[in-house]
């Protein structure tokens, strides 16, 4: 059996395919290792987002192919960028193997075992598996839990029918499609028992689940009922989703924050652009009131939500007005925190082929202005806790200082704390001694 390697670029939704497809190979009697020196495989699960994310899955490939010299290792993509791509990667780089979309993942193991038994017979070997395949959605379960982990994704559907301007994912990952509540359920019953304390819904959309396959029901809409049906697994501490649309946020979800106390107030709202007419070019069916009206109702109904948000700099046609605009949204929803992106072209999306592109210096001007506006609002946001106790759940050492702990608060803020293995995967509070705005540090209350 084979020594697998696999390295993740992008969203959550790509690590959650990529635990998935660790579990199938060590299923299969293959070993996953974190040291790409050591590999027979070496799979680089992609992302198509932007082009900066291609790029680098490409400049790794070629990096890990040449320090491998002579040794027989199997090269594959995996995921958005091995879709999009597909035979072009072959031709680009002749020596890969494996070229697998985003439906396909339940075939890597397979694919491995045959291109790893062809390299050690010294008979070439290369397969390119794009195709769609249906009800490939209910391929996405029941992955491992290692090392402690207390917090983990669940993908509940997959696709997008959205069809935003700047967006390559519905060519990517395909239509909407969403899997059975009793079968996310028993998913979250299964890691549960794994010790599992929080589970993060993903999705494209992830607040449209269901609509093309399930019924409302006395008004509840298919993701709300998902989010009942989970709040009553037993054990169970914390629910989380991401990336919600504003237009699913319907009356229904913002009052499940209400009355769910394990779904937690932090909601990643992506708002894209403050202006309308970028908007409307986005194809992103709200204005920037409709948006701001949404904070608002949110708020209302929960007051101490975090909401963070998504942010493009630099779309086609964008005016300093425009951008102005965008700045006046952060100013008035105060985020949490952001990701801000420079627009960046995506083949066979609309935006691609749109007059007025912005140069590459105005972009990243912008983008510099924005990360430093959003900066400032992140410790404005955090500054209220120091002093405060907050509940936290305890995910293991700190990423930075692996002599320290680190959990979250429900609001998706990091706290660092001093304290002993034991209190992995507990939930207690926290007293904030200091915030640097995107990390808290305090005193474990236990």
């Amino acid at each position: 059996m084979a020594t697998v390697f696999i390295k993740t670029y992008g969203c959550q939704m790509n690590e959650r395919d990529s635990e998935q497809v660790a579990q199938m190979l060590i299923a299969s009697g293959h070993s996953i290792t974190r040291i790409e020196d050591e590999a027979d495989i070496v799979l680089l699960n992609t992302c198509s987002v932007r082009d900066l994310a291609e790029q680098k899955a490409l400049g790794k490939m070629g990096m890990l192919r040449a320090k491998a010299g002579s040794k027989p290792v199997v090269f594959g993509f995996l995921g958005c960028m091995a879709q999009s791509r597909g035979a072009e990667l072959l031709r680009e780089m002749p020596q890969l193997n494996l070229v697998v979309g985003t439906q396909k993942f339940h075939k890597v193991a397979e694919y491995v075992g045959k291109a790893h038994k062809a390299r050690i017979d010294d008979v070439r070997f290369s397969i390119v598996d794009v195709e769609e395949e249906t009800d490939s959605q209910n391929t996405i379960r029941d992955h491992l839990n290692h090392e402690e982990q207390v917090s983990a994704f669940v993908s509940i559907m997959q696709g997008c029918d959205m069809r935003c301007t700047f967006c390559i994912v519905p060519y990517t990952r395909g239509s909407e499609r969403s899997r059975p509540i009793s079968e996310i359920v028993d998913e979250i019953k299964m890691l549960v028992d794994r010790g599992i304390r929080e589970v993060t819904l993903l999705g494209q959309i992830v607040n449209l689940y269901g609509r093309h396959e399930f019924p409302k029901l006395l008004g509840v809409s298919p993701f709300v009922q998902l989010l009942e049906a989970v709040h009553q697994v037993n054990g169970l501490e914390r629910i989380r989703f991401t990336s919600p649309h504003p237009i699913g946020f319907r009356k229904d979800l913002i009052e499940a924050f209400g009355r769910l106390p394990k779904l937690v107030e932090h909601i990643h709202l992506p708002l894209q652009s403050g202006s309308d007419r970028i908007l409307k070019a986005m194809r992103r069916t709200y204005t920037s009131e409709k948006y701001l009206a949404l904070v608002d109702q949110i708020r209302s109904r929960t007051p101490a939500m975090a909401i963070t948000t998504d942010i493009i700099v630099g779309f086609p046609g964008e005016s300093e007005g425009d951008y102005q605009m965008t700045r006046r949204v952060i100013d008035q929803v105060g985020f949490d925190n952001a990701f801000v992106f420079k627009y960046s072209k995506r083949r066979n999306t609309p935006a691609a082929d749109m007059e007025d592109q912005v140069s590459e210096s105005l972009k990243e001007e912008r983008n510099h202005d924005l990360l430093q506006l959003v900066n400032d609002w992140s410790k404005r946001r955090a500054e209220p806790f120091v002093g405060q106790e907050a509940e936290i759940l305890c995910e293991g050492p700190s990423k930075t200082n692996a002599c320290r702990l680190m959990g979250r608060t429900r609001g998706n803020k990091i706290v660092v704390f001093e304290g002993g293995k034991h209190l992995i995967g507990k939930l207690f509070s926290v007293r904030i001694q200091r915030s640097t705005g995107f990390t808290l540090y305090g005193e474990a209350q236990n």
